[in-house]
């Protein structure tokens, strides 16, 4: 039975440790960049074949787009990857997430209930707390930032209006957006829901920053106060 090569077996030029010392990150291939952060194969295989491995099992799956979505006990199912390995690839795909939200930020109008629901609801709808997030829009529906508020269960006094508020003056917010989850996957409100959202449209109002929408997101669907009439 051939022995699988090491990476100290190949060539330099195939080498992507050296590939990217000599030319940058830019010429390695999806298995290289991978196999660079991972370090390390497994029995059996070097590091490379075993980011194709993972690869592989992504692709299933919709790409690297979807090793955000993929949770620790599926990554140690596969050959090779034992918990360390499982972390390291979950950190990358919520780093290469989070750098993707930042650079998209200043251009993304977050001005409908439908647009904003789709920004948050991968990120929202696998939470398994509910957790309450204040989005701040400039003038246009731009996003400028978004800031947990609470995690837990939603309620009038925990998601405090005056604590979001200050958020927003703080980052120069013209319109706020409240947004939570049902982890239950129904979006429909609870009395809570409409008592907080009566407060925010109150506190608005005073403070010059309207509440533009409270979004709920379920499993794939949301429910909007302002589609519905609550918040006009």
């Amino acid at each position: 039975m051939t022995e699988p090569l090491k990476m100290t077996d190949l060539p330099e030029s195939e080498r992507p440790y050296e590939k990217c010392l000599a030319a940058g990150p830019g010429v390695l291939s999806d298995a290289e960049l991978l196999a660079v952060i991972l370090r390390s194969g497994a029995p059996g295989m070097n590091s490379r074949d075993l980011a194709t491995r993972i690869l592989l099992m992504l692709e299933e799956r919709g790409g690297l787009t979807s090793l955000p979505d993929v949770r620790t006990a599926e990554l140690m199912c596969l050959p090779g990857i034992g918990k360390v390995k499982a972390i390291q690839l979950q950190c990358i795909g919520e780093l290469s997430a989070r750098i993707a939200r930042t650079k998209a930020r200043g251009s993304i109008r977050l001005d409908q209930p439908e647009t904003i629901a789709n920004y948050f609801m991968e990120d929202m709808r696998v939470l398994p707390q509910e957790e309450v997030r204040a989005v701040f829009l400039g003038n246009k529906g731009q996003l400028i930032a978004w800031e947990q508020i609470t995690r837990g269960t939603v309620n009038a006094s925990l998601a405090s209006p005056r604590e979001i508020f200050v958020a927003a003056l703080r980052h120069g917010a013209v319109f706020l957006v409240l947004i939570h989850n049902h982890p239950s996957g129904d979006p429909t409100p609870s009395e809570e829901d409409y008592i907080l959202t009566d407060r925010l449209s109150e506190a608005g109002r005073l403070l010059s920053v309207p509440l533009m929408d409270h979004i709920i997101i379920g499993d794939l669907t949301f429910f909007s106060f302002r589609e519905c009439g609550f918040i006009t």
